[in-house]
């Protein structure tokens, strides 16, 4: 069981998950091809897979969660209501192969950047559909 299942509350739903863009493992592999001779490529490349192995991002009916870490556990949680911002920023060649990054800025939290994702607009839809939600819910 994941850990976002693992953390949800009574009557809290998971919306949506991010998940690594392909562009991601490609780059790791690059690394591993062409400065695997010099030893750095072969750190770099453990340190992008354990990275997309261990790191699990969502949102749920009342929270943004990130979760990284495998034998020790980082977690970054902002509750929805909380989220002032959240920033999109994808090359041309993201817009064109489906990736990007998005950076959530939060009120009293330093902003959260996650890594290369596939469908980062979408991912930020997730997140405004929960905030409505949210709202709604409220009222």
């Amino acid at each position: 069981m994941s850990y976002i299942e693992q953390s949800l509350g009574a009557n809290e739903k998971i919306i949506a998950r991010a998940r690594f863009h392909w562009i991601y493992r490609l780059q790791a592999w690059l690394a591993l091809i062409f400065l695997g001779v010099f030893l750095i490529g072969i750190w770099i490349f453990f340190q992008m897979m354990i990275r997309m192995w261990t790191t699990e991002i969502g949102v749920t009916s009342n929270r943004f969660i990130e979760k990284t870490g495998w034998l020790s556990l980082k977690t970054n949680e902002i509750a929805l209501l909380n989220i002032e911002g959240v920033r999109v920023t994808q090359s041309f060649w993201g817009r064109i192969f489906g990736y990007g990054h998005i950076r959530i800025e939060g009120t009293g939290v330093d902003a959260i950047e996650l890594p290369t994702i596939a469908d980062p607009v979408g991912f930020r839809r997730a997140i405004e559909t929960a905030k409505e939600g949210m709202v709604v819910a409220k009222a």
